[in-house]
C-alpha cells in the first residue's frame, strides 16, 4: 500500500530537539530528511535513527538543509534562535506554498529563563515575514522536552499548535498526534508570541524544581 504520510523535513534534525522529532516521526512510518549546514552529520544521524528504529529500510535520509527542504512536503525548522533567520533565508525558495513547522524559541542566553520576544514579536512571525505569504507558518513543540523525544517513553504533554490557517494546523496537530502526543489548536499566528514565551518560564520552573522534563497540560 503507498504511505500517505506527508513526506517530511527536519532542518536542524541533528540538534537535541530535531532529531527526537526526527526519530519519532521515522518510528510512526514517515519518510524523513534530516537537514543539516554539514550534510555529513545529518547522514550520521540518519544512520543513528535507522538504527535505533531496528529496520535498516527505515526512510530516514542525510542531506543539507536546501535539498532537504527541497524534498519535503511539510518543513520543520528546529535551529537555536541565533541561526533562526539566515537558515529561513536559505530555505525560502524550497518552502513555497508548503506548511512550516517552527519550533524556534527566541531565547538570549544566558538569561534563558526570562521570556524575551522579538521585534515582530515571535520568531514564528518573524519566519512568516521572511517567508512571505505563501508559505504557512505554524508554531509547534516549543514547550516538550528534548530528552523525552529521543527516548522510547510517553510524553505526558500537550503540544500547542498556532499559526496561519486552521487547516495548517490540523495538518500539523496530525503530525503531534502520530507521534502519541495531545495537540491543542492554540489559535492565528498573532498567538505565537504566548505559545514561544511559555518556554522560559517551563526553563525557569525546571530549574526550580531540579527537573528536565515539566510540560503542560491542558484540561476542559
Amino acid at each position: 500500500m503507498e504511505n500517505d504520510k506527508p513526506i517530511l523535513a527536519v532542518i536542524g534534525g541533528t540538534g537535541k530537539e530535531g532529531r527526537g522529532l526526527a526519530y519519532r516521526w521515522a518510528k510512526a512510518g514517515y519518510t524523513v530528511h534530516i537537514g543539516s549546514r554539514t550534510p555529513a552529520k545529518a547522514q550520521r544521524m540518519a544512520a543513528t535513527i535507522r538504527e535505533r528504529v531496528g529496520q535498516p529500510d527505515t526512510p530516514v535520509f542525510g542531506t543539507d538543509n536546501l535539498t532537504a527542504a527541497q524534498k519535503a512536503e511539510i518543513v520543520v525548522l528546529s535551529v537555536p534562535y541565533s541561526a533562526h533567520k539566515a537558515t529561513l533565508e536559505a530555505i525560502a525558495e524550497a518552502v513555497q506554498g508548503k506548511i512550516l513547522v517552527d519550533v524556534t524559541v527566541p531565547l538570549r542566553p544566558p538569561k534563558v529563563t526570562k521570556a524575551w520576544f522579538p521585534p515582530a514579536g515571535s520568531a514564528a512571525l518573524e519566519a512568516q515575514a521572511i517567508l512571505g505569504p505563501e508559505t504557512a507558518v505554524v508554531d509547534a513543540f516549543q514547550n516538550i522536552a528534548y530528552a523525552l523525544l529521543w527516548e522510547d517513553v510517553p510524553i505526558e504533554a500537550d503540544v500547542l499548535v498556532a499559526g496561519k490557517g486552521k487547516a495548517n494546523r490540523r495538518r500539523v496537530m496530525a503530525l503531534v498526534e502520530a507521534i502519541g502526543l495531545r495537540a491543542w489548536d492554540a489559535g492565528p499566528i498573532e498567538n505565537t508570541p504566548v505559545v514561544e514565551g511559555l518556554t522560559s518560564l517551563l526553563i525557569y520552573m525546571n530549574k526550580a524544581y531540579a527537573s528536565d522534563h515539566i510540560g503542560i497540560r491542558i484540561i476542559m
